[in-house]
């Protein structure tokens, strides 16, 4: 893979802000919830989170968008990565700015304080920002700066030898002559094709709008590829000859927000790595989702250093902070059969996240003797990661996890029904911080040492 330049993030930044606190009480006047104490917290949004979600994730990044002298825009330069490079063209107008008003986890109201359209002229800033790219991904949020005649001269220009990545708004304007691949998703595709709104549609339907809605695209706007995304079924990705379909990795997340900023940003940073279009899906399908799992824009921090979506131990710091119940569970699941998977469902539905103690394959082996597992701790880790019910793995090497659990200090440690909860070597470390132990049903019959003595059975 040839490297190549940094990543320019240009379009429209926006201020977002959220109010978090707890209901419980309504008005006395009417019956509106009435949100007690509101944390404020401010972040960096539209193409300013994409540029910052991409330097969060170690890329060079210049940021080209409209920013004024404004407080909002005084803010905007605080609250981005420092390792970004901000080429702010001049306007005089504030920014758009959006708050949410939160409580529990769920955002009860937005305000929206939209911009005035800019109709600025970039000059030599945007030619000197755009002369440094490997990439560039086009941020757009319906703020003008995309129908601005000489910012598409000098993005048509620049497509001709770099990639260009489409974000696009239902407001916005169409990409430009050139573009490599452009991004929506469900519902903004549907919109751009002038096809019946597909928001609702699930499974073998929303793929196959999807598809009908790139089709159209691929017909109409001047674009290579066209990557629908899907929320939970992942991305489809739309050539004049193949289509794909990136499966997303199974999680649940408290905070959509952001999502599609996360999957832009690294398709952009990508492709200005020399990445090929399904190499930079595939790439930014994962990284989306590490974001979500991560809590997505919820739990982005300012002064983070990133974020990671298979780090157990960050996972349950982040859902503990939020006042959330961690669950753990552990075992070998070395062939995963229906008996797993009905105790791993029972033991998430106990928490707010479940995170799997997995013995590595020497644990296995000491455990269970020289013929397994059967398969190999990265597949059985995979495996467990791909279920709905899974937040994340951690493999251990130790007989018994207590090690671990020091570190995790979950809240709930749940283990089949075939065992009693004072039988288990890890209740008393469970219990000295004030976690519960508790067992789940059990389905009687089921197991891996039944299935290989039935298979090799069959064999002889």
């Amino acid at each position: 893979m040839t490297a190549r330049r940094g990543l320019v993030v240009l379009g429209d930044a926006l201020l977002d802000r959220d109010l978090d606190g707890a209901v419980r009480r309504l008005c006395p006047d009417t019956p509106a919830p009435v949100v007690d104490e509101p944390r404020v917290r401010a972040r960096p949004g539209g193409a300013a989170l994409a540029a910052h979600l991409a330097a969060l994730a170690g890329h060079q990044v210049t940021l080209v968008c409209p920013l004024g002298d404004d407080p909002e825009g005084e803010q905007i330069r605080e609250l981005i990565h420092p390792d970004v490079r901000l080429a702010g063209l001049p306007w005089q107008e504030a920014i758009a700015q959006k708050t949410r008003v939160r409580a529990d986890g769920r955002t009860l109201l937005r305000i929206d304080h939209p911009a005035r359209p800019y109709t600025g002229e970039p000059g030599a800033l945007l030619a000197e920002a755009l002369d440094g790219a490997g990439a560039i991904l086009v941020s757009d949020y319906a703020g003008g700066v995309t129908s601005n005649p000489a910012v598409r001269e000098a993005l048509t220009t620049a497509a001709r030898h770099l990639p260009v990545v489409w974000d696009p708004h239902p407001r916005g304007a169409a990409p430009v002559p050139g573009t490599l691949l452009a991004t929506p998703n469900q519902a903004e595709a549907a919109a751009a094709a002038r096809l019946p709104a597909a928001a609702s549609a699930r499974g073998s339907a929303a793929v196959k709008a999807a598809a009908d809605a790139a089709d159209r695209l691929l017909g109409t706007w001047p674009v290579s590829q066209v990557a629908v995304t899907l929320g939970a079924q992942g991305v489809l990705l739309c050539g004049a000859a193949n289509t794909q379909l990136f499966p997303a990795r199974n999680i649940a997340p408290t905070d959509a927000c952001g999502a599609g900023d996360a999957f832009a940003s690294a398709v952009a940073a990508a492709f200005a790595s020399g990445a090929l279009p399904s190499e930079a899906v595939a790439a930014a399908v994962d990284s989306a989702a590490s974001f979500l799992a991560a809590g997505g824009v919820s739990a982005l921090d300012p002064e983070a250093a990133g974020f990671s979506s298979t780090d157990a131990f960050e996972l349950a710091a982040k859902v503990q902070a939020r006042g959330g119940t961690v669950v753990a569970t552990g075992g070998c699941f070395d062939l995963l059969h229906a008996g797993h998977v009905h105790c791993l469902r029972a033991a998430r539905a106990a928490g707010d996240c479940l995170i799997v103690c997995l013995n590595s394959d020497a644990s296995v082996r000491r455990l269970k003797g020289p013929g397994r597992p059967l398969n190999s701790q990265a597949d059985r880790a995979a495996i467990l990661e791909s279920l709905s019910c899974v937040d994340a793995v951690v493999v251990f090497d130790e007989p018994t996890p207590e090690n671990t659990l020091r570190r995790l200090r979950p809240d709930v440690w749940a283990k089949g029904g075939d065992y009693a909860a004072d039988d288990l070597p890890e209740a008393p470390l469970v219990r000295g911080w004030g976690g519960r132990v508790l067992t789940v049903p059990y389905l009687s019959g089921r197991s891996t040492t039944g299935l290989v003595r039935s298979a090799r059975n069959e064999a002889a």
